[in-house]
């Protein structure tokens, strides 16, 4: 069975950073699009970003310039290096495949 474990949040200051990560229990974890999405209290789910099997990535506008979405095929791992965070961007970060999602991981930005 196929899973997606979500670590590295926590609590941080306005300008600080936090790298996620999420390890996938998949044998064919190369040929994925991963995904990371958001969800803050009383919000609708959002898109964060995105990075194809051949490495090509996407972001929403708002993190474009701030956060980096990169994969280690030999990890299974996919990872959101996120700087110059801002209260704006506490929310639940949940790793994706579009298919299966994982639990999720808080990530609150407050001085």
């Amino acid at each position: 069975q196929v899973e997606f474990v979500e670590s590295g949040g926590g609590l941080v200051q306005p300008g600080g950073s936090l790298r996620l990560s999420c390890a996938v229990s998949a044998s064919n974890f190369s040929g994925y699009g991963m995904y990371w999405y958001r969800q803050a209290p009383g919000s609708q789910r959002e898109f964060v970003a995105g990075i194809n099997s051949g490495g090509q990535t996407m972001y929403r506008n708002s993190v474009n310039g701030r956060f980096t979405i990169s994969r280690d095929n030999t990890k299974n791992t996919v990872y959101l290096e996120m700087n110059n965070l801002k209260p704006e961007d506490t929310a639940i970060y949940i790793c994706t495949d579009l298919g299966l999602w994982g639990q999720g991981v808080q990530v609150a930005v407050s001085s």
